[in-house]
């Protein structure tokens, strides 16, 4: 089994746990506040950042972020000074993966995912569980999608996007970088980059 650090201590990396197998051995948690490191309630350890040092052949599955902080998902993820090798790539075994497809490094898929024929995951992406991202669809890297959520043929999200859980995003659409989608959207036309679109049909909120 290979050793693996998960940082940070987060809602992702407690459903991350969730998702591994007889691959991986879980060493602990990374996590900059010191008010986490230590012990979690069920006994895992909470390491400072000193533990990738401390166990260097351990893989790590990095999955920082939410829909308050996705963009700047990159810098925390690039502040972490990790060689691409030593991320690692967490399916959960009853996700579904199409052998046509194609997944990136520092990717986490959980519970229930399904990526079909051609599909394109990037690098440092997070997918929720029970999602499908259908054939020719791709989701660029720094992403995170939500539970719930179908990604229809064709499709691109950009980079550094946040896609709510329960949406919908209709074939051949083009979601910019760096933009939010709300929870349980049914989105039907392309989204400029930068942008905050919700509702049914998704329409822009703001844009930053």
């Amino acid at each position: 089994m290979k050793p693996l650090l998960i940082f940070p201590f987060n809602g992702n990396g407690l459903e991350a746990l969730d998702c591994l197998d007889g691959s991986f051995q879980l060493i602990g948690f990374v996590d900059d506040t010191p008010e986490k490191q230590g012990r979690t309630a069920q006994g895992q350890a909470v390491f400072s950042r000193a533990a990738f040092d401390q166990w260097p052949g351990a893989q790590v599955l990095a999955v920082p972020g939410g829909p308050a902080s996705f963009r700047s998902r990159r810098a925390v993820i690039e502040r972490l000074g990790l060689v691409p090798e030593r991320f690692a790539r967490v399916i959960h075994p009853s996700a579904r993966i199409s052998p046509l497809a194609t997944l990136g490094s520092n990717v986490l898929i959980m519970a229930g995912a399904v990526v079909t024929s051609n599909a394109v995951i990037g690098n440092h992406v997070c997918v929720l569980p029970n999602t499908v991202i259908h054939h020719d669809a791709c989701i660029g890297d720094w992403t995170l999608v939500g539970s719930n959520v179908t990604v229809a043929g064709g499709t691109v999200v950009g980079e550094n996007c946040y896609v709510g859980s329960g949406s919908s995003l209709m074939n051949g659409l083009t979601i910019g970088a760096g933009s939010l989608v709300g929870l349980g959207s049914n989105v039907i036309r392309n989204v400029a980059a930068g942008s905050q679109v919700a509702g049914n049909p998704a329409r822009p909120t703001r844009r930053s």
